[in-house]
């Protein structure tokens, strides 16, 4: 069995009762970096062996993993913060065990995005996902694309890129309603809301730290109206 098990995104409480009982249970954690996950994995007296599973090695190592699995060992799949495969390692192992026929899990648990979309103050009941942008090739047309969505959308974003991200934004989109959320779950949570404008001067002279999470309304559909014959 593998488990994909979430883990807090800051706050330590922000953990369920049962991934602490499946971290406990199985015979190996999966995680991005041991000495990040440590820190967890100590607080709650979890003893387990641990074994890097991140970006730079998931290729080379995900067949041994799963042959592993088909022998009968149990191994559960953390990140840094929060849900694993969510821009996360955790998509590729989890498709190879789907092919081998390997059961897989993914306990519910904490994201950072579900937070900051519903206390954006923008529309909930649609929104489109994006994570991070790339960086370079292929960022304009992205952005060209998304100008057209209508949905509520949600990107990731590190601090320093967070300016040229909301300009960039501001110029492909228009001036929209947007927030930017940051340490969240933390003692110093904080969601900044207004318009493009109004949050690229805030943050010009703010310092920032912390994981990003930008939400930014939808296009707004133009209201045609009706010719009268």
């Amino acid at each position: 069995m593998l488990y994909l098990v979430p883990t807090p995104i800051g706050n330590l409480a922000d953990i369920t009762f049962r991934a602490i009982e499946v971290l406990k249970s199985v015979d190996l954690i999966l995680c991005e970096d041991t000495r990040t996950s440590g820190k967890l994995l100590k607080h709650y007296e979890i003893s387990k062996p641990l074994q890097a599973y991140h970006q730079h090695n998931e290729h080379k190592i995900a067949a041994g993993l799963v042959e592993r699995l088909k022998s009968g060992e149990s191994m559960a799949l953390i990140t840094d913060a929060g849900t694993p495969a969510i821009s996360d390692p955790g998509f590729l192992l989890g498709r190879e065990c789907i092919k081998e026929g390997i059961d897989m899990q993914c306990l519910p648990g904490a994201t950072a995005f579900v937070p900051a979309l519903v206390n954006s103050g923008l529309p909930a009941e649609k929104f489109v996902f994006e994570g991070f942008l790339p960086h370079k090739k292929g960022r304009q047309t992205r952005l060209v694309f998304l100008a057209e969505e209508e949905r509520t959308i949600i990107f990731y974003e590190s601090p320093h890129r967070l300016i040229k991200t909301l300009t960039q934004l501001h110029e492909f989109f228009g001036e929209r309603q947007a927030s930017v959320s940051r340490e969240l779950s933390k003692l110093h949570e904080e969601t900044v809301r207004g318009t493009f404008s109004e949050l690229i001067n805030y943050y010009e002279t703010h310092t920032l730290k912390g994981e990003i999470v930008i939400v930014v309304e939808g296009k707004i559909q133009e209201k045609r109206t009706r010719r009268k014959d």
